[in-house]
């Protein structure tokens, strides 16, 4: 995946006009062979617009200024390895894009920072599991997160002060606009914020203008973010925009629901038109626009919950970051005491709404303190949910985690909750020895961070893009594994027919298709399937056949059993190719020819 978004970058930065590479993205039928597709429209590609056109800059004022920002050397490899020349710099385009990355992750410290100066500890002590961006720069997370921590910073400003506004609402828009083009997530980020700060709003604690701007600022990044993504449907039939009119709906009725002094029938009531308004709003949009995008994403939820799978899902819960959270992430956050810290701040924050909100009737006041308190708390809820369902998304829940904990070393919140007047010295004390009981673990954590190193080297699949390069021609179609696909495309430029962008229906259906070398499905049929596609080589990796899984229905022969039965009696085609890659039934895989074979990587032609 790191490949496919690195791919646009360095075609932009290439020698062609910059807007003419621009056109030939949005209208590019090289990453989809057989379709023209606006990449920029799917996949989140502003980042790497934004990368290209400041290197380009930075390297024409470089040139101007006579300004060495770059040094190469050629490097012996060994091992029978030619030698390649190395460059480091910033003025290398590697080297400016994961700069400009690490620059941009840097932000969540700082947005840490303006929270309290002890989330900024408590972030770096939990590093390891509070971000992948060191391992995985292109991704859009490493772009997009920074900045929906950076929004966050604004509402919770916008709730403690109450600001109310235009300028305000524009402000909302710029940070969750830039947030929406960054990531294609950010739509189910952000419901999770909408019901967040409609839930504040409905326990009263925000004004109705307050609250107007904030939504009138998600209206406005929803609009223009659809524009600027060429009217992206996904972002259309999502929950997002669903929730926002769901939201200006109740809004408009607050009038009479505002009447209610019954705080348990107010909140069913809002809670009911809420949940019905964003659920039914979606299904009616996407029903009408034909678009079963991100129907993936429920049947990934109903696989958490129930028995039911299917090819998709198997391919997202097999892997390691689409499982539940691990024991080890949770024993991680539990040795820095960052677990029971957060759950002691829970704990206040539910004695304080105790203590100053009836349960039974409402007062009708919502200009009341710690309304950010409140709304982080419940963000933080829906960010633990997330990250349990999904070990990929702890990138929420961690850092929440360590603004959550700063309630803590809030001294006049804490004396109002406990109701025992704690000098402020002792409460200070306190928490320096909290904080000095997390840096037992938390500096051991920051000094493995320290001491991991390494360098990348792959001579395979080195060896097979020289191949492709040298043996096909530069309109040769390629297709196999979706990881590879990514890289073939960056490294030889060759057209592809699937890469690792799941997101879209029409992509997961090529990919079901392409997929059919590892089924049961007569080698003939799956020889006609893959040319009516336009596939001129198939790579195969034989290390994808091994059935000796660590979870048995997660090997390729197990996911095809489940996806398509009524071959289940038939010989695997991954035995099949084994056999004659081991020398034994040559000519068994006729019509499809062996044009390239090493260790990892087998090349069949068409």
């Amino acid at each position: 995946m790191h490949g496919l978004y690195y791919s646009f970058y360095k075609k932009l930065i290439g020698e062609s006009p910059f807007f003419e590479v621009l056109n030939q993205i949005t209208n590019d039928n090289v990453t989809e062979y057989g379709h023209t597709i606006n990449t920029l429209k799917r996949f989140n590609l502003y980042p790497e617009v934004i990368l290209g056109i400041a290197f380009k800059l930075f390297k024409k004022i470089a040139n101007k200024s006579h300004w060495v920002v770059e040094q190469c050397w050629q490097v012996n490899r060994g091992d029978d390895l030619p030698p390649v020349v190395s460059c480091e710099g910033i003025g290398n385009e590697h080297y400016f894009y994961i700069t400009m990355v690490f620059v941009l992750a840097s932000t969540v410290a700082t947005s840490i920072f303006l929270f309290g100066v002890l989330l900024s500890l408590l972030l770096f002590f939990n590093h390891g599991q509070a971000t992948r961006v060191q391992w995985t720069p292109p991704l859009r997370e490493s772009f997009g997160y920074p900045v929906f921590l950076a929004q966050i910073l604004v509402i919770t400003y916008v709730l403690r002060y109450i600001k109310n506004g235009f300028l305000w609402s524009l402000l909302i828009a710029y940070l969750t606009t830039t947030f929406v083009l960054f990531w294609q997530f950010s739509a189910f980020a952000l419901t999770t914020q909408m019901g967040s700060i409609f839930v504040t709003f409905v326990l009263d604690f925000i004004p109705i203008r307050t609250m107007t701007t904030i939504v009138y600022g998600h209206a406005i990044a929803f609009f223009t973010a659809f524009m600027l993504l060429f009217g992206n449907e996904m972002l259309l039939t999502s929950f997002y925009l669903s929730s926002i009119i769901t939201v200006w709906i109740v809004m408009s009725l607050d009038r009479y629901l505002y009447r209610i002094t019954n705080r348990p029938f107010y909140i069913i009531v809002n809670s009911t038109l809420f949940i019905a308004g964003t659920v039914g709003i979606k299904l009616t949009i996407s029903h009408l626009m034909r678009v079963e995008d991100d129907a993936h994403i429920m049947d990934l939820l109903r696989a958490k919950f129930t028995s039911f799978a299917n090819f998709h899902t198997r391919l997202y819960t097999c892997a390691k970051e689409f499982d539940f959270i691990g024991r080890e992430d949770l024993t991680d956050l539990m040795r820095t005491l960052l677990l029971p810290a957060a759950a002691l701040s829970f704990f206040l924050v539910f004695m304080f709404f105790l203590h100053y909100e009836s349960l039974i009737y409402r007062d009708k006041i919502r200009v009341k303190p710690c309304a950010e308190i409140v709304y982080n708390i419940i963000q933080g809820i829906c960010f633990i949910i997330m990250a349990c369902l999904i070990m990929r998304l702890k990138l929420f829940m961690t850092p929440h985690l360590c603004i959550i904990v700063t309630v803590l070393a809030n001294y006049e919140f804490v004396i109002h909750t406990v109701h025992f007047n704690i000098p402020e010295w002792i409460h200070r004390i306190l928490i320096v020895i909290l904080l000095a009981a997390m840096g037992h673990q938390g500096i051991v954590n920051i000094q493995k961070q320290w001491e991991i190193q390494g360098e990348y080297s792959n001579p395979d699949q080195e060896a097979l893009f020289n191949w492709i390069s040298s043996k096909t021609r530069s309109d040769s179609v390629f297709a196999g594994p979706m990881p590879v696909m990514a890289n073939v495309k960056l490294s030889t430029g060759r057209p592809i027919v699937n890469h690792p962008h799941y997101e879209d229906a029409g992509l997961r259906s090529r990919t079901l298709k392409v997929y059919s070398m590892f089924s049961r499905k007569p080698l003939i049929e799956v020889y006609n399937t893959l040319k009516g596609m336009g596939i001129n080589y198939y790579i195969f990796q034989p290390s994808w056949c091994d059935s000796r899984m660590l979870i048995p229905e997660c090997s390729y022969r197990a996911i095809w059993d489940l996806q398509d039965p009524a071959n289940r009696k038939r010989e695997s085609l991954c035995d099949l190719i084994l056999e004659v890659l081991n020398g034994r039934r040559m000519g068994a895989l006729a019509p499809f020819k062996i044009v390239y074979s090493a260790k990892s990587y087998v090349i069949f032609e068409l």
